[in-house]
């Protein structure tokens, strides 16, 4: 094999639009970006749809099922497929969980907490639809739903017309022999689906909100998301949390003797609310435990099992390029901050927390900042730069993989010019990189998982109209650039899982079979 080191970048977030308007991508002075896009050998491949597992084209890419794919070199089903398929197929309902969770609740109540939306990155409302009827087909007379508002995956503020849609489903099955109402809910950001061990207090917020019924109370979730907005101009996303009351009284706290369900399929914001329902010993926040039977849509995490009972069985991912090359005695190096820590380590080694190889890989988590991303578009970008470079020099690794959060977690904010920000402090590391990899005569390669960056605004019609911010992710391709060795892409569409044979042939090594082709030919 060629002795070069590998240096690989995932630039967080950061599509190709041809489009200026609402493009931080575009509006950033990225001196380093512009000149390796221009000068270098240089594709633009596909990061959403059916190229990352999704149902349809028509769906966003994320950067879980992106560096699954990254990381894998295969095309899996993910998240909204592997529901899909498992609604249409009744397989979800003839499942030893869904059955023990049905019967639990037949003298009780059945409770479904998740995001509400269809934007199909961490849930979607048709699932929870399928799952409320079902359980009034099956003999369920309780059903209170815990809604998390989005605002990220859909536009910024929808969180009303998905919370009328299913008032009305609701309506249309509620009779005298069942019930299904909201019980509580508050925006993602702010409340319950925290991730990677950031800030548990959204976590220990969303305990209070939806099992203990605390906090402040509405008539109705449409007269809480109307109320915050109107008190504090709030996107759906940064809502606070709110409690359904009748006479003063919660409509749906979680009591012992329940079931609860959590239906959002992708495991990230998933993971710290199962284990506030499922472990003994936790010690997070102050919790007094409930005894429910609790299930997750998925299990969220296979090496850890959690949660212990889910619906949907995960994709089972298969020869990663993290297994091939400690077979082949490659050194890994995997950085990133605390919110992309885990899409260079677990799903990039196909949703495995463990490694394949202590000796031969090595994990390096830097501490993301707790303040609002938009305050601090740099995020850790210099940090994670730092490190890198030392390890780079030190020599003790043949592949590198980086992420930098930033043009994915700014552009969430929906702050056009802190993304600005945010995709320059990007570059700006970038050219640091390329320094140190022209030193030790390595390659570098860099690409995205997803666009964001590249669309901050909702179009309108009207054109003297201000600019809605859009903080979802988009649909456009990412650039997959190769620096510092000559070399000749393939004619034909690519995607993300064409990236694993690409790298290991500028290792020097064949592609293990099962993969999508590499995208360069030999020379």
């Amino acid at each position: 094999m060629s002795k070069r080191p590998l240096v690989f970048v995932v630039m967080d977030g950061v599509g190709l639009s041809t489009k200026d308007y609402g493009n931080a991508v575009n509006r950033a002075y990225k001196p380093h970006l512009d000149k390796f896009m221009k000068e270098s050998p240089m594709i633009q491949i596909k990061a959403h749809g059916t190229a990352v597992g999704l149902p349809s084209d028509d769906d966003m890419g994320n950067s879980e099922v992106g560096h699954n794919a990254l990381g894998c070199g295969q095309i899996y089903s993910q998240g909204a497929k592997l529901v899909n398929e498992s609604i249409e197929t009744g397989d979800i309902f003839t499942s030893e969980t869904w059955n023990e969770l049905v019967d639990n609740a037949q003298q009780s109540t059945m409770h479904f907490i998740g995001l509400l939306s269809d934007g199909n990155v961490h849930s979607n409302i048709a699932h929870l639809k399928a799952l409320i009827a079902q359980a009034k087909k099956q003999g369920v007379k309780h059903v209170r739903i815990h809604a998390l508002l989005d605002g990220r995956d859909v536009p910024a503020r929808s969180g009303d017309i998905y919370v009328k849609d299913l008032e009305d489903f609701m309506v249309s099955l509620n009779d005298d022999n069942f019930s299904a109402k909201i019980a509580s809910g508050g925006g993602r950001m702010k409340v319950t689906m925290d991730r990677y061990d950031a800030d548990w207090a959204m976590v220990e917020l969303g305990w209070k909100t939806h099992v203990l019924g605390e906090g402040r109370q509405f008539t109705s979730a449409l007269e809480a998301i109307e109320t915050y907005r109107n008190e504090f101009d709030v996107n759906d996303q940064f809502m606070d949390a709110f409690v359904i009351a009748e006479n003063g009284e919660p409509v749906g706290k979680i009591m012992d003797g329940d079931s609860v369900i959590l239906f959002n399929f992708r495991g990230d914001r998933a993971l710290e609310l199962s284990r506030a329902f499922e472990e003994e010993n936790f010690s997070r926040f102050e919790r007094k435990k409930v005894n429910v039977k609790f299930a997750g849509m998925l299990q969220y995490d296979g090496d850890l099992q959690i949660p212990a009972k889910f619906l949907v069985a995960p994709p089972r991912i298969k020869n990663t390029m993290s297994e091939y090359l400690v077979a082949k005695n490659i050194k890994q190096y995997a950085i990133s901050e605390t919110q992309k820590f885990g899409h260079v380590t677990y799903f990039w080694n196909g949703n495995r927390t463990e490694k394949f190889d202590d000796n031969l890989e090595t994990f390096v988590e830097v501490t993301s900042d707790l303040v609002p991303f938009e305050q601090r578009p740099w995020m850790k970008s210099a940090e994670i730069t730092d490190l890198l470079i030392e390890a780079i020099e030190k020599g003790e690794h043949d592949f590198y993989r980086i992420n930098f959060p930033n043009g994915d977690m700014v552009g969430h904010t929906g702050d056009f010019l802190a993304t600005v920000i945010g995709v320059e402090s990007v570059d700006l590391q970038i050219g640091r990189i390329k320094k140190v990899v022209d030193k030790v005569n390595g390659i570098l390669v860099l690409t995205a998982d997803h666009g964001n960056a590249d669309e901050m605004f909702e179009k309108s019609k009207d054109p003297n109209a201000t600019p809605k911010p859009k903080t979802a992710h988009t649909l456009n391709p990412v650039p997959f650039i190769v620096l510092n060795e000559d070399v000749t892409f393939k004619q034909g569409e690519f995607g993300l899982a064409n990236v694993a044979s690409t790298l290991v042939e500028l290792m020097g090594f064949e592609p293990n079979p099962v993969w999508e082709e590499s995208m360069i030919s030999k020379k």
